[in-house]
């Protein structure tokens, strides 16, 4: 690993002292700002620590949704065919800063509320090769964004756009990719690892972020000899190519100073016969010290895993009580439907529920353990229910969820209004056969098997309250969610569709009050951010190669094109 420095000037960011040896134009992003944003900013991915993805502001609300309309566009993106964006913008004090696919990172001017002027753009020349790119963080004065081939971590001053250090994390495997959005803690730079299913071997690690300097990195499959090791029963070294991805942004508790951050599959992801074992930290919930890179705790959801239910989405922080008892909850609306909640401090599984109708692969989790109840120890393959587990004999299966969920990394949100739960959710089932035989595709992912789709893709948002794991109520659309949930203090929860509807509903009845097809796909997360008093929101479009495959039992969406666009709404 190594770091270059193209500018003079140093940002030194200790125990929430900032200091800069030149004058901004803009306040730094401090700790204390970090941790307490501006209502009217969204200064990383998930807008806070505890991953919420809820809002503050209330000037678009229930009486006046209805009159949203568009303020303005920017075209984003263009240096290649078929980009997609996955990204949540970020804003700071009438500013937007956002990533497109190729790890490009703009800065637009949206204070005048009718236009949005792209100020600069920063692109560190990434090969174009099919990727997603989650999205950016703010530290100090300067915008943290990831770019791959090589995996950097870049760091732009955000008045001039120039690049201050750049980060190479490379570590000899090939497929290593960064595609979350960084998250800063204090002095560092927390990233997590991607390209699980192309072989890589995960790991999450820290930067200076004054410098760029690699400070830990800690790998989320053990090498044999390291505690977990023992989980990996084969013969084949299946380690070295393990997985355990962390590619959608963790979170971070204050109080007890621990980033949680979930993990993915093991690799290859539908053949546990070449990995047997419970494979661990895969599909896991860890809790990392950000000084140190200690693991303090593990949650492992699907030891084992036979079909890719990876638990890399978001894990949403939330401060309450069960049966009468305060707990500081970390929750989970997992991939295999069931949702969860643990007591932060410590793991312990306080309850686990299923938020989805359709579940076959399990006959329930153990609610002290948080592990399936038909889970064995004792087997190196599991079988779990026996309804869904794939043999060498019987190598087809039906999968209900799906093997992308449930929920997955389109983020839900807690509301503090309404203290519920809005998950994004895969209703359909779909079928997969593992392939023993075929341990790379063409293209050099190891899958271990294929997946076909029974069903036209549709979706659902789920309301759960994360203190009994009750489900309150459903709305289901004709159209996959690969966005995201937005709610706000106004009453509202905002999402985006794969036909390119973007849509308000009440966070009550989810009655829909407001919406608007703009006639391309979104991948994206909304967000909304205030400016000259007035509030907006945001959200971008463009589908992935995989997106676009999840519509090809929709026909009126056969030939939707395909436009990367930044849209912006206000009253």
């Amino acid at each position: 690993m190594h770091s270059h420095y193209y500018s003079l000037h140093r940002l030194l960011l200790v125990a929430g002292a900032v200091v800069a040896t030149t004058p901004s134009l803009a306040a730094d992003v401090t700790p204390e700002r970090l941790a307490n944003p501006e209502s009217g900013n969204w200064l990383m991915n998930h807008r806070t620590y505890d991953s919420q993805r809820y809002s503050p502001l209330d000037k678009i609300n229930k009486g006046n949704v209805k009159s949203l309309r568009l303020a303005y566009a920017v075209a984003i993106g263009g240096a290649s065919a078929n980009e997609n964006l996955e990204s949540t913008p970020l804003a700071e004090d009438g500013y937007l800063y956002i990533v497109d696919q190729w790890g490009v990172l703009y800065k637009i001017d949206a204070r005048s509320g009718d236009m949005g002027r792209i100020v600069w753009r920063m692109d560190p020349g990434q090969e174009k090769v099919p990727l997603a790119n989650r999205g950016a963080a703010l530290w100090g004065n300067f915008v943290i964004s990831a770019a791959n081939y090589p995996p950097r971590v870049i760091s732009t001053n955000k008045e001039t756009g120039k690049v201050a250090w750049e980060a190479n994390l490379g570590d000899g495997q090939a497929d290593l990719q960064l595609t979350a959005a960084p998250l800063a803690v204090k002095d560092k730079i927390i990233v997590g690892a991607a390209g699980g299913d192309q072989g890589v071997r995960d790991f999450i690690a820290a930067l200076d972020g004054a410098t760029g300097k690699l400070l830990w990195r800690k790998y989320t499959v053990p090498a044999p000899g390291e505690p977990g090791s023992e989980t990996w029963k084969d013969n084949n070294n299946a380690w070295q190519t393990g997985g355990a991805a962390m590619w959608v942004t963790g979170s971070y508790d204050i109080a007890t100073n621990q980033v949680l951050w979930g993990t993915g599959n093991p690799v290859p992801m539908y053949n546990p016969f070449y990995r047997p074992g419970d494979n661990l930290y895969t599909n896991s919930l860890i809790s990392w010290d950000p000084d140190t890179g200690k693991m303090n705790w593990y949650h492992q959801y699907v030891p084992g895993d036979l079909w890719d239910y990876d638990a890399a989405g978001t894990h949403i922080l939330i401060d309450g009580e069960i049966a009468n008892q305060p707990h500081k909850l970390v929750t989970h609306s997992a991939r295999n439907g069931f949702l969860y909640a643990f007591e932060r401090t410590n793991g312990q599984t306080l309850l686990a529920k299923p938020y989805m109708e359709a579940i076959n692969w399990t006959k329930g989790i153990d609610q002290k353990t948080g592990l399936p109840i038909d889970y064995d120890p004792k087997r190196d393959i599991q079988v779990y229910s026996g309804l869904q587990n794939q043999t060498m004999t019987d190598r087809t299966k039906r999968l209900c969820p799906s093997h992308e969920g449930g929920n997955n990394y389109w983020s839900a949100s807690y509301s503090q209004r309404t203290r519920l739960l809005y998950i994004p959710s895969r209703p359909t089932c779909n079928e997969m056969t593992m392939t023993p035989d075929q341990l790379r595709t063409p293209t050099g992912a190891m899958l271990g098997g294929g997946i076909r789709l029974l069903e036209r893709t549709e979706s659902e948002i789920v309301v759960a309250d994360p203190f009994t794991g009750d489900v309150k109520n459903r709305v289901r659309s004709s159209y996959p969610n690969f966005s995201a949930a937005l709610t706000t203090a106004g009453g509202l929860l905002f999402t985006g569709l794969g036909d390119g509807t973007f849509v308000a509903y009440d966070d009550v009845s989810l009655e829909p009050l407001w919406k608007i097809n703009v006639g391309v796909g979104i991948n994206a997360p909304p967000m909304t951010f205030e400016v000259g008093g007035r509030q907006y929101l945001a959200i971008m479009t463009g589908l992935s190669r995989v997106s676009k495959l999840r519509i090809t039992l929709t026909p009126e969406l056969r030939d939707i094109r395909n436009q990367t666009m930044l849209f912006v709404f206000g009253l």
